[in-house]
């Protein structure tokens, strides 16, 4: 017999019964029944339950046994009562009565508990996180990642895709975060860096004559951390594809990624019309470029209702050039109740609060508004408001007013909160949608013209575009949102030399200063570079969707902390002084 196991804990059934058989696992926990003794026995695969009397040889080595001990048993195979078959166990027709029992890894006490699956705190967790990964729950979404990332490769081999890989160690790119920078010990004083994205490489595999490339690629970014995003490093699937234009792109994708939440998605609905939502169009509908489209509310402009009305806040505010007001219809929102919980959200926000107004019946039966708004505005106003939104008697509408770019940010979260409050967010499915036409340029908070995405994109119109204002340029860029979250990023690449200096001229870069930081790629389309692009979808965010978990932690084996720490491994960590040396570096004294 094997060393350590005839069977995994996962396979004995009942055709099993009266075999002798080995098993090695951990103990998952141990039940006293007054002189019989009981132990989940587990391992990756599944969970065995042991038993032992003290008439068994065992029976004195299991007394002593303490949870996640590490043991190998011998045993024979028994079937279980009737009346004692667990049903949601594979192996819950049978039990092990152990004949033997060897000690393989002994545990200390533990530092949090792995059966059960309670709530502990996170430092703990990943100080721990061996043990956590022990835990059922993180240890199933770890295994539909690599499921999915499976999955992934084999409908992109599928669809004509050759995976290739590329470089860890580069040169830093502006590609809108900060770099991880590694010094170099054989050119003091120089750095590399760790690559925020392939961007550059993949744009090079096209300039080099291969058509379809994709790899799941390791990224790595200084940023700060959210729910959503790693602090430190994360894997996308990048792709690009040569002599092809925004719809190409879309639809080489969109059966990969929707094939991946039928797949894992657990029977929940997964839309199959992808529309195509202009970014200017999102950002008035839904306050985001990410947009929650189980959600059905769409925000109106209601500037005209307001603009020399008896409500003075919005009156006055019309009067500055660039400010307009918004409303955001509640159907079935109507109670004083929901609008004081709404406007406890706004406060908890930063605002003081939100405008609204409520349609009931009156004594009559008739339709009225009421609040605030409604008694300075006038009925006329009001109805006119009702009229535009389709709202009904026990629907209410909320406003929000100022220069767009200062309240959108907020009334996107207030739409995404009045929609579930209300129960009108479907919670039971997938919805996606491609927000196209992004501004190629943005002002940073000097004033300053920057890229507002992806630098190495196409502007829309080409060269001629860029001779007007920086501002009303538009790229071929395009997200894939999916349920509030962004799912791809990508783009139609700028392929022209000149049109790339042209547009790095517009965002402060001179000529010299792309030669040096982007010479390989300026190079590179010296040469014959065809119309290429291409996009990248995250797969933490994704596996995060589809195990329906709001931390991307959860889905992460090794994952840092909110502060960028990897608490089990001790880093970031001091250097050596003789480390120091070698790259010719000396740190600053800490503040």
């Amino acid at each position: 017999m094997h060393a350590y196991r005839s069977h995994t804990c996962g396979d004995l059934t009942a055709a099993n019964a009266g075999e002798t058989i080995r098993l090695s696992g951990w103990v998952h926990r141990v039940r006293d029944h007054g002189g019989v003794l009981f132990v989940d026995l587990r391992d990756h695969y599944g969970m065995t339950q042991v038993l032992a009397d003290s008439d068994s040889p065992a029976f004195a080595a299991m007394e002593k046994l303490r949870a996640e001990t590490v043991i190998r048993i011998d045993g024979r195979v028994k079937l279980r009562d009737a009346s004692l078959v667990n049903p949601k166990l594979p192996t819950g027709e049978i039990e092990v009565y152990a004949t033997d029992l060897e000690v393989l890894g002994a545990a200390d006490e533990l530092p949090l508990p792995v059966f059960g699956d309670q709530d502990y705190p996170e430092e703990t967790r990943l100080a721990y996180r061996f043990l956590d990964l022990r835990r059922e729950s993180l240890h199933n979404n770890i295994m539909l990642r690599s499921q999915v990332i499976r999955s992934i490769r084999n409908r992109m081999w599928d669809q004509g895709f050759t995976e290739f890989q590329t470089p860890i160690i580069t040169a830093s790119s502006p590609e809108g975060a900060r770099d991880f920078l590694v010094p170099s010990r054989l050119h003091p004083g120089k750095f590399y860096a760790l690559p925020q994205a392939p961007q550059q490489f993949k744009q090079l595999i096209m300039v080099a004559g291969f058509d379809k490339y994709f790899q799941i690629a390791p990224c790595f970014r200084d940023e700060d951390p959210r729910a959503d995003r790693s602090p430190t490093d994360f894997y996308q699937l990048d792709l690009e594809m040569s002599f092809v234009d925004q719809e190409d792109v879309f639809a080489s994708i969109q059966p990969v990624v929707q094939g991946l939440f039928e797949e894992f998605g657990k029977g929940r609905k997964v839309d199959t019309e992808w529309p195509r939502i202009p970014y200017a169009e999102a950002m008035l509908k839904y306050g985001s470029d990410k947009p929650d489209l189980r959600n059905p509310i769409e925000m109106q402009i209601v500037s005209e209702h307001f603009r020399g009305s008896g409500f003075a806040i919005f009156a006055k505010l019309l009067e500055q050039d660039g400010t307009e007001v918004r409303a955001i219809p509640a159907p079935t929102g109507g109670s004083r109740k929901f609008a004081d919980r709404m406007n406890a959200f706004a406060q908890s926000q930063g605002l003081p609060g939100m405008g609204y107004i409520l349609w009931r019946k009156d004594d009559n039966g008739q339709i009225e508004a009421a609040g605030p708004v409604a008694k300075n505005i006038g009925p006329e106003r009001t109805e006119a408001i009702r009229q535009q939104l389709g709202l009904g008697i026990g629907d209410a509408a909320f406003f929000l007013g100022g220069k767009p770019e200062a309240f959108e940010g907020v009334a996107g979260r207030a739409r995404n909160e009045i929609g579930r409050e209300l129960g009108l967010t479907d919670e039971n499915q997938f919805k996606f949608a491609w927000i196209v036409d992004f501004p190629m340029y943005e002002k940073d908070d000097e004033g300053k013209i920057d890229f507002s995405h992806n630098p190495f994109s196409m502007p829309q119109g080409g060269l001629d575009a860029l001779n007007g204002d920086p501002l009303a340029v538009k790229g071929y860029q395009y997200d894939l949102a999916c349920n509030g979250y962004e799912l791809i990023s990508g783009a139609i690449r700028n392929h022209k030399p000149e049109i790339m200096f042209k547009a790095f001229e517009l965002a402060g870069y001179g000529a010299d200063e792309v030669e040096k930081r982007f010479g390989g790629m300026v190079k590179a389309f010296r040469y014959g570079a065809p119309p290429h692009g291409g996009c990248a979808a995250g797969i933490d965010r994704i596996v995060m969707l589809l195990a329906d978990e709001q931390n991307i932690r959860e889905v992460i084996m090794f994952p840092m902390n909110q502060r960028a720490e990897d608490l089990m491994m001790g880093a970031p960590s001091e250097p050596t002084n003789e480390q120091m040396r070698e790259l010719r570096l000396r740190a600053l004294p800490k503040e």
